[in-house]
């Protein structure tokens, strides 16, 4: 166990473990500057305090005190109310591992010791189900009651107290659980199975840390257990519980609950060494980007039971799109990078940060969006709660989302890059210090803003190294210099393998070129429409930009006319593209025509667009990302 705070990796394979590539050693890696890093500095000082301020208004904090028999009270929140805990525990646990905080350290003593003051004398721990139902109702309705669900995250904010902070109060709490769950699924033959899985990589990153052979025993039980509809539902589909998990061809159902399933699927591939199941889980993948996935990487098109559609329906304005989601599809992609050291899954990482993650959060770092919609209308109606016409909200009746981005930009330092014994691959930029495979670099860059990535060699081994950076798919024409020599580098994995010198600098040129993206043709929504994108970034038309001049639901783009770049003080600091294009007329009557008619003529206009991230930090008004065409 760990008895120091260093920053230590989420996802941490055994050294028997069948991976490509290894992430970096704790206390390896870490973001020193740029705009990462004031994202992380808002977290820590700002959302993860508003964040136990939440917890306690919410009611969350008080159900583990009432159910220790500290206070006197009814349960409040969902059912699966404590997973807020544990996700924002898991985040406090990450945090010390970047920096002690004398007040955070405390807090974090504090909400453990409610968590285990309510633990039962068996094992068992759920606040609200102990509040609410007898001991009998245990795991009657798996389905619905997410007891293994809070487990999973429980078991993850164990692993990173103890990894990263040095603290292994919780990891005793959730061994006790450990061995409850041995006794009633494995030895006494429970045949339920989790109704939101989580737990599967839960169970494999305890396994990790603490060599336990039946936690991971219990990870491949329920996830090969599955597909067979044993929680008994009229739509085992909704739960991934209608094909078996090895045999799933796509992901269906609830969004969040598919993709932490196979994040525990491919962990699981890769602690067994089972090719089969990892090449199933990366067809999947592929299938899952092809036909459900959104321009920003966005996933689940439906708001009925938050879940992926049909293949292509991809709808904007009323895109689901779940924070949570984009967060699992990370993890999931993650796994598979180590997996295979394919520089395509880091590709959809950059993607999925910056436009599926971080549009969840607001510049301040203390509002949330559930769900990221790619289009918002003029004269929209804020009904639903989840609702984007209501902005960005410090927290929800169902607060799965903010802790989710909390403990994400806490440890966004380990996804950075990783290690193999002959060299370090850097996959993501952000300026900061890496170290592995015998080397340390140190990158200044303003990415995601502009491309130019300088990676400074501080230590080396004496003979020959391996520093691969990957130039992202969208990056043709990217060049890297070497002692003053520039050459030209393909979109992929470029490894610079020789004698690196401490001292010298490799320098990466990024195109930044603004370029328009279509649709596949089986996307209705966005047919005869384009989305904008500048780097990683996809962009947006938000009302704010506009001065007045037109509401953006009548914009119509010009793509082959020449884009203009603006870097702005606004939204932090981003760079702001102008289109050209016109504004749409307003027809008479029931704005129907015959389809023979001759069309109206549009008026000239320039739009300007911004990132999509950054949009409804201002005001809330009309947005869209798709843009039809004049």
């Amino acid at each position: 166990m760990t008895t120091t705070s260093v920053l230590a990796p989420p996802v941490a394979p055994t050294a028997s473990a069948r991976t490509a590539l290894r992430p970096l050693a704790p206390g390896a890696a870490r973001i020193t500057g740029g705009f990462w890093a004031l994202r992380q500095e808002r977290n820590r000082r700002d959302a993860l305090r508003a964040g136990h301020r939440q917890l306690e208004e919410s009611g969350t904090l008080a159900n583990f005190r009432i159910a220790a028999g500290l206070e006197q009270g009814e349960a409040r929140g969902m059912i699966f109310q404590d997973s807020d805990a544990y996700k924002w525990l898991e985040a406090v646990g990450h945090e010390l591992g970047r920096g002690d905080d004398p007040e955070l350290r405390a807090l974090l003593a504090e909400v453990t010791a409610a968590v285990a003051g309510a633990q039962q004398e068996d094992g068992y721990l759920n606040a609200v189900h102990q509040l609410r139902h007898t001991r009998e109702d245990r795991y009657t309705d798996l389905a619905w009651n997410h007891e293994l669900y809070c487990y999973g995250h429980l078991m993850q904010a164990a692993v990173a107290t103890s990894r990263s902070a040095g603290d292994d109060a919780l990891l005793e709490v959730v061994l006790r659980i450990l061995d409850h769950l041995v006794e009633v699924f494995l030895r006494g033959g429970h045949p339920g199975v989790p109704g939101h899985p989580e737990i599967e990589m839960a169970l494999v990153e305890l396994h990790r840390l603490t060599g336990r052979a039946d936690a991971l025993d219990l990870a491949r039980h329920f996830l090969d257990a599955r597909g067979h509809n044993a929680n008994g539902k009229d739509n085992p589909g909704y739960f991934s519980d209608r094909v078996p998990v090895r045999e799933a061809s796509t992901v269906e159902g609830h969004a969040v609950r598919a993709l932490y399933l196979a994040a525990g699927a491919t962990d699981l591939a890769i602690e067994d060494g089972d090719a089969a199941l990892l090449e199933q889980q990366r067809a999947l993948f592929a299938t899952t980007l092809a036909t459900k996935t959104y321009v920003t990487g966005g996933m689940g098109a439906r708001w009925d039971w938050e879940a992926f559609g049909d293949p292509f329906e991809l709808s904007t304005d009323r895109g689901y799109a779940e924070t949570c989601a984009g967060i699992a599809a990370v993890q999931w992609a993650w796994r598979l990078l180590l997996a295979t050291g394919d520089p395509a899954y880091a590709d959809e990482i950059d993607r999925l940060l910056h436009n599926a993650v971080l549009p969840g959060v607001s510049l301040a770092g203390t509002e949330f969006f559930y769900v990221n919609s790619l289009q918002l209308r003029d004269g929209a109606i804020a009904d639903e709660g989840r609702s984007i016409v209501h902005g960005r909200r410090g927290w929800f009746d169902c607060a799965c989302c903010p802790p989710n981005v909390m403990r994400t930009l806490s440890s966004l330092d380990q996804y950075l890059a990783t290690a193999t014994e002959d060299g370090l691959q850097l996959h993501l930029y952000a300026s900061g210090t890496w170290s592995g495979g015998g080397l340390t670099v140190e990158v200044e860059t303003a990415y995601p803003h502009e491309g130019q990535v300088a990676v400074r060699i501080l230590e080396a081994p004496q003979g020959e190294a391996a520093l691969s950076l990957r130039v992202p798919a969208w990056a043709a024409g990217a060049t890297l210099t070497e002692g003053g020599t520039s050459t030209e580098v393909a979109p992929g994995a470029h490894t610079i393998r020789r004698v690196l010198t401490p001292g010298e600098e490799i320098l990466l040129e990024l195109p930044m070129t603004p370029r328009f993206v279509r649709a596949p043709h089986r996307v209705d929504a966005s047919r005869g429409a384009v989305a904008l994108l500048r780097g990683p970034l996809v962009y947006a038309l938000e009302q704010a930009d506009q001065e007045g001049r037109g509401t953006v639901d009548d914009a119509l783009i010009d793509p082959s006319a020449p884009v203009t770049e603006h870097r702005i003080d606004a939204l932090d600091g981003v760079v702001a593209l102008d289109l050209a294009g016109a504004i749409s007329p307003a027809h008479a009557g029931d704005g129907y025509l015959p389809w023979d008619a001759p069309a109206p003529e549009p008026a000239p206009h320039t739009w300007r667009a911004v990132p999509y991230y950054a949009w409804a930090n201002r005001e809330i008004g009309p947005m869209r990302v798709w843009l039809p065409l004049r």
